[in-house]
């Protein structure tokens, strides 16, 4: 029986592809799905050797720590060239999904808050 070994949700295009590479080399036999037209599906790479799940996962993780580590060095080193993206750089990026993020955040604050600020009335 199939057995999830890597969720694809929210995952990068180019991490994505190293995992895949990551298991033909290893020669790990998997299945892949996606999340489906409205996206509740589980997209996700299926080990169909149950067996091999431990070997699979512990390649899997070692391959995240490189990447995670790896990542983080890039950051650090993009932040000390003073080349590392800021928050007004991401709203200047993209107006429009800051504005509804900011107008979705003052809905749910008002929505919290109106009972209290309609207590006395």
């Amino acid at each position: 029986m199939a057995v999830l070994i890597f969720r694809l949700n929210g995952v990068s295009d180019d991490e994505a592809a190293d995992v895949r590479a990551l298991l033909d080399a290893h020669g790990f036999a998997y299945h892949e799905t996606t999340g489906g037209l409205l996206g509740f599906g589980v997209a996700g790479l299926w080990l169909l050797e149950n067996g091999r799940k431990a070997e699979a996962r512990a390649v899997i993780d070692a391959y995240e720590c490189e990447r995670s580590t790896r990542l983080a060095a890039e950051h650090a080193a993009l932040r000390r060239a003073g080349r590392a993206e800021t928050t007004l750089q991401r709203i200047a990026r993209h107006p429009l999904q800051s504005l509804l993020a900011l107008m979705g955040i003052a809905a749910v604050l008002f929505v919290v808050l109106w009972p209290f600020l309609t207590l006395g009335r």
